[in-house]
């Protein structure tokens, strides 16, 4: 029964049989044994709280850390125009796109209508 409430909670799929519910529990059991086991380590106060998994070193930071010098060789790549002085990218040089920018997101739909993602409806 403690199970059923957990999963309807969790919006997770009831097991469809005893074999699979009892697969359920020893996971979760497993899980349970496992933060209880985190949760006993004594940490000093010492030691700060992580912030994330990366490299949190000062060498690391120093790096990673954006500036204008470092920003340098893409300035020289704007002009300024105008009153207002927009930004605009002179002739002859193209805007290097990371993996996020080439990403082709109707690639990964199932219908498409030009350049829109065609949703199925109990019409259709």
């Amino acid at each position: 029964m403690e199970l059923a409430h957990l999963l309807r909670l969790s919006a997770l799929p009831i097991p469809k049989d005893l074999a699979q519910q009892q697969r359920m529990k020893k996971d979760l059991q497993s899980q349970l044994t496992f933060v209880k086991a985190i949760q006993e380590i004594d940490i000093p106060d010492s030691v700060k709280p992580l912030q994330s998994i990366r490299d949190e070193t000062e060498e690391a930071m120093k790096e990673q850390e954006i500036t204008v010098e470092s920003l340098a060789n893409e300035f020289a790549k704007e002009d300024v125009v105008g009153i207002r002085g927009r930004i605009r990218r002179k002739e002859g040089t193209k805007a290097v796109k990371g993996k996020y920018e080439r990403w082709d997101p109707l690639a990964l739909a199932p219908r498409t209508i030009g350049r829109y993602v065609a949703v199925n409806t109990a019409k259709d």
